[in-house]
């Protein structure tokens, strides 16, 4: 059985939630203290690992994909769990 889990690190969840929250690489940038070019490898690099699409890039914005809408629906959640075990 595959966990899809081990091929993801827990940081690209963090830049793709503030993404998929924010709609916009830029601010998710200027929310997470990174530049622009590093969420947006960090995006592809997930999205690499899945093999699926999270985004639709739509200047100056970007929107969700089907699949980029479950995970941005779980993540949150996930992400808050973390961070109150932590």
């Amino acid at each position: 059985m595959d966990d899809v889990l081990a091929r993801i690190p827990l940081d690209a969840i963090r830049v793709f939630e503030t993404t998929a929250r924010l709609n916009s690489f830029t601010r998710a940038a200027q929310d997470l203290g990174m530049t622009q070019a590093a969420v947006s490898w960090r995006i592809r690099d997930l999205e690499q690992r899945l093999g699926v699409p999270l985004f639709l890039r739509e200047t100056p914005q970007v929107s969700l994909t089907a699949e980029g809408q479950g995970l941005a629906s779980a993540a949150p959640e996930a992400l808050g769990l973390l961070r109150r075990a932590a």
